[in-house]
């Protein structure tokens, strides 16, 4: 058995970070609306539009976790899957706020739009880089 990669810990804590991150974000946006950015039918029907893609996102992350901390090489692949995912995300959220002009909005609201849309562009290139960098050390063949 080969030892554990070094800052595997860091991923795996990443993984189960955007897997809870994410049921907190829905759990609020329906519940309380207070992450919610705007409250017209443009606007919600383009975020109601992503739970089931985010829920696949935080599958992924949660089973590449879970994988990785088992030495499994289905933990790889389904950490590579959730960086992509999240990266995917991202982008299409970016471009919304852009198109929209939903970044000169400011307040709360916003600000934690932004820290999402930094967090799914930079997590899922770091869990990319990594596992891709150290996948010769990462069971991948098992």
């Amino acid at each position: 058995m080969k030892p554990r990669s070094k800052g595997i810990g860091w991923i795996i804590s990443l993984l189960l970070f955007a897997t809870f991150a994410v049921a907190a974000y829905w759990a609020t946006f329906f519940t309380t609306g207070e992450v919610q950015v705007r409250n017209d039918p443009v606007y919600l029907a383009f975020e109601r539009s992503f739970p089931l893609a985010d829920g696949w996102m935080a599958l992924c992350a949660l089973a590449g976790a879970i994988g990785l901390w088992r030495g499994r090489g289905w933990g790889f692949l389904f950490g590579l899957l959730a960086g992509s995912s999240s990266i995917f995300l991202g982008l299409m959220d970016v471009l919304f706020n852009l198109n929209e002009g939903n970044y000169a909005l400011g307040g709360p609201e916003m600000a934690v739009e932004i820290a999402i849309n930094l967090s799914t562009l930079c997590l899922g290139t770091v869990v990319i880089l990594y596992l891709w960098r150290n996948r010769s050390n990462l069971y991948v063949l098992s």
